[in-house]
């Protein structure tokens, strides 16, 4: 009954979140119609509020409906039939729920609703004014979900994640003969999505993209009511709130594609990576404006510009990734829905509303006739904020070549301007001169910023900084064997900021430490541009093929020279390891390990498999024989174990899935972490399990009980022949005769043991081979013998399993996430700090 009315049901939230947005943003902006009448104005707050709550509720109730739908697996539903399957676990289901285009729009919806329940409880003074920008936002991402067409002009407004699946696929013949068709399964999540990350980044990036709302909330209700400085205060905290949460988004996506996609790095100048990547910068720079402000009322109109600049450019960036415009200039952008109009509107009616806002009260807006001298904090501040604009001005210009090519075309015209061939090239050789200038800005300014300086004191001051980084660039320099002029450039600027920011800490932390948030997100900031200096810029692949020998003739020279051809259990030389193939294995639901594949059988549901004998990971044994397992069969892992000089042994695990519908092999890579480097590992090529296997011609043995034979190589005994009375998957009679032989095979490091089956069922002669998947073996009972006693057993064989494996070495990667954690401590101390002093003029009335 529930799945019936549950899509209905869901639908219903929608319509009811998007109307009692509009009702709410109305009620509070009227509201504001009565500053004068305290009686009505405190009535349709009242409105306002009960109409928001409404709002949340239906939220709410989208949401759990949705989830309903995608954790009982209605795949009648299309988003479930389209992002769910029944075969995934609760925590990737709940990934299922952001995978599509409408459920990123409902998180985002979801953040916005918590945060403006947050606003409500605890800043009534600007609650009218900020409420109504609030509400309008929350209509606006209501009705890219509404899914409702209004007839007679055939208007699409929003797409509905609760349309049914006959709906989207009714001209499909399964739907004619059967419009009630439901399907048994799903097509199921992303493989490149089925990560623990991706259970916590989306939400948490969502998080950041709502948070930017409140800044530039509080900023144009500054404007509308005149307020024009006292918005900052409230403001502040939730912009550094924002940056960390933003940056904090941006870092976990760096992470997940490090852990999971196979190009060997964590940033990789995608345009969906850059549509995040901007906005981040020029809210960094809002928030030191926003701060300069607050200790020197200077560059108000700066910070105004640059909190409107953020909330444009994240609406912008959902325009970029969600409208289609993109097309193939990304992996990661979702495909046009038809909401590329709606999204449009929604950049254009923010963008130019809060334009007119700001050009109409810009005169308006106090300025300060203080002088600003080179050496005073306002100066460096501004500066570095010009720097981080520009900075995110270089991406965002060639990212938006679709879109300069979309608006040629859509007047008439002809245009075919492409984006930079080499991404990661053309992008790093500008922002590294950036990150120059901004590592020695954060470095230099911070002196400024903690105490009034002349041109003297700062040399005095600078003396002890610049002379370390030199001693501890140039020491670092040597080790590492860092011979770029850019690189140099890099290095010594971000030591210099780690350094400087070092002794201010040091400085501050005796007197005052609730303001060393500064300081220690600066040094963060050292640390990750020394991290990426040396990970990225002194990566190198340890897997090179010296066997002089192609890995394969169609495949380009790169591949040939960088990757290696592992055949099982037949080691390697490479990079100081002997390294060698040790097989196929897949990971079990309900422990933690690996198991080998040969080891188990399957059955006619694919998550199940049979332990064919006791299975062991490790030491610990995970199944006893016979035992009935679950496992994700999506996925397979082959397991390269590695030996070190000293005989020291460790095994990567690296994951593939052929998924011919994104493309063939879909790789991830096994990590072996360490202090000075991390060893990086995936597979490049494995062999199709669902090609047909070419096995060799026949070859027959008679032989008797015991005796020893060659095979391919390999010496293989025929231990002992007896009857058996069930056969798995054959009803045998009584005049039925099953004759099981047991063959045991010697293999460069263990014994197998094939048994194959010889059969006489009803009259009939049939045989089941038995397969040694590890040597590349089948055999096969062919006749019995009973007056000579001897026994006909038939070999075939195939070419060995085999994986062609990439290994790079990421040098000092630690230090880049070592330096993100403390960059978010930097941030949580300063976010402390400021909510604290609100806190304190809210208690007394200063909103």
């Amino acid at each position: 009954m529930l799945r019936n009315v549950i899509g209905d049901l869901g639908h219903f939230f929608v319509i009811l979140s998007f109307i009692s947005a509009l009702l709410s943003a109305f009620s509070y902006y009227w509201s504001t119609r009565f500053a004068g009448d305290d009686l009505k104005r405190r009535g349709w707050i009242i409105n306002g509020r009960s109409a928001f709550y409404l709002h949340g509720f239906a939220v709410l109730g989208v949401v759990a409906t949705l989830f309903i739908i995608i954790y009982r697996h209605y795949f009648e539903y299309h988003y479930a039939w389209s992002h769910s399957s029944l075969h995934l676990p609760t925590h990737y289901m709940i990934s299922c729920f952001w995978e599509g285009q409408e459920g990123s729009f409902l998180l985002w919806l979801f953040w916005h609703t918590i945060l403006g329940f947050v606003l409500i409880a605890t800043n009534r003074f600007w609650e009218p004014t900020l409420m109504t920008i609030f509400a309008l936002v929350q209509a606006f991402l209501a009705s890219m979900i509404l899914g409702v067409v209004i007839p007679g002009i055939d208007l699409k407004i929003g797409s509905s994640p609760f349309i049914l699946l006959r709906e989207v696929f009714l001209d499909e013949d399964i739907f004619r003969v059967d419009p009630n068709f439901i399907p048994e399964d799903g097509r199921g999540l992303n493989p490149l999505l089925q990560n623990y990350w991706m259970v916590i980044h989306p939400p948490t990036l969502f998080l950041g993209f709502a948070t930017t709302l409140i800044p530039f909330g509080y900023c144009i209700a500054g404007l509308w009511t005149r307020k024009y400085k006292e918005w900052i205060r409230p403001a502040l905290p939730w912009a550094l709130f924002s940056g960390a949460i933003l940056g904090l988004g941006i870092l976990m996506g760096g992470y997940w594609a490090y852990e999971t996609l196979s190009f060997g790095g964590y940033w990789n100048w995608d345009p969906v990576e850059n549509a995040v990547y901007v906005p981040w910068l020029v809210l960094i720079a809002a928030i030191h404006t926003m701060i300069t402000f607050r200790n020197s009322s200077t560059a108000l109109k700066f910070a105004m510009v640059l909190v409107v600049a953020t909330f444009v450019l994240i609406l912008y960036s959902t325009f970029l990734t969600r409208s289609g415009i993109l097309g193939d200039a990304s992996v990661h952008s979702f495909t046009d829905l038809g909401l590329s109009g709606q999204l449009l509107i929604y950049l254009l009616f923010f963008a130019l509303g809060s334009i007119v806002l700001l050009v109409t009260h810009w005169r308006k807006i106090p300025t300060t006739e203080k002088e600003v001298s080179t050496y005073s904090r306002e100066f460096w501040i501004f500066m570095g904020a010009i720097v981080l604009c520009l900075m995110g001005f270089q991406v965002l210009l060639p990212t938006s070549i679709p879109v300069y090519n979309s608006i040629v075309e859509s007047l008439g015209g002809i245009s075919n301007i492409a984006p930079p061939a080499d991404q990661v090239a053309y992008y790093s050789k500008f922002q590294l001169w950036f990150a120059v200038v901004v590592a020695l800005l954060s470095g230099t300014g911070q002196f400024f910023w903690w105490k009034r300086i002349d041109k003297a004191q700062l040399k005095k001051e600078l003396t002890v900084p610049v002379m370390l980084s030199m001693i501890v660039s140039a020491l670092i320099i040597a080790v590492g064997r860092v011979n770029e002029i850019s690189f140099i450039v890099l290095l010594t600027s971000g030591v210099y900021t780690v350094i400087a920011n070092t002794k201010i800490l040091l400085e501050v932390w005796k007197s005052s430490p609730k303001l060393s948030g500064g300081a220690v997100a600066h040094i963060g900031i050292g640390m990750i541009l020394v991290g990426i200096l040396f990970s990225a810029g002194y990566s190198k692949v340890v897997s090179l093929n010296t066997t002089g020998l192609l890995i394969s003739r169609d495949a380009s020279e790169e591949f040939n020279n960088e990757n290696l051809l592992l055949f099982l259990n037949e080691p390697k030389f490479m990079a100081g390891y002997d390294i060698e193939y040790k097989g196929e294995r897949l990971e079990p639901r309900n422990r933690r390990g690996f198991i080998d594949k040969n080891l188990v059988r399957g059955t006619s549901d694919p998550i199940k498999v049979v332990a064919k004998e006791d299975l062991y990971y490790g030491n610990n044994k995970l199944y006893n024989a016979r035992d009935t397992l679950e496992i994700y069969p999506e996925n397979t892992y082959y397991e390269i174990e590695y030996t070190n000089k000293k005989g020291r042994k460790f095994s990567l695990f690296p994951r593939a899935q052929i998924n011919e519908d994104m493309g063939g092999l879909l790789a991830s890579p096994d990590i072996r972490r360490g202090f000075s480097r991390d060893l990086y590992t995936h597979v490049s090529s494995v062999r199709n399990p669902d090609e047909p296997v070419e096995w060799s011609e026949l070859q027959e043995f008679e032989i008797m009980q015991g005796e020893n034979f060659f095979v391919n190589d390999y010496v293989a005994t025929l231990e002992n022949v007896k009857r058996i009375s069930t056969v798995d998957g054959v009803n045998l009679g009584s005049e039925d005769v099953a004759i099981e032989g047991t063959v045991k095979v010697l293999g460069e490091e263990k014994e197998y043991e094939a048994k194959p089956i010889f059969l006489i069922k009803d009259r009939m002669v049939g045989r089941i081979p038995s397969e040694v998947p590890d040597l590349g073996l089948k055999l096969t009972l062919m006749n019995v013998h009973p007056e000579a006693n001897t026994f006909t057993v038939g070999t075939n064989t195939r070419q060995k399993d085999w994986v062609v494996l990439k290994a790079m070495e990421k040098p000092y990667i630690n230090v880049l996430w070592i330096g993100t954690l403390v960059l978010m401590l930097g941030f949580g101390i300063a976010i402390n700090r400021r909510y604290v002093e609100f806190k304190k003029m809210r208690e007394k009335g200063q909103e």
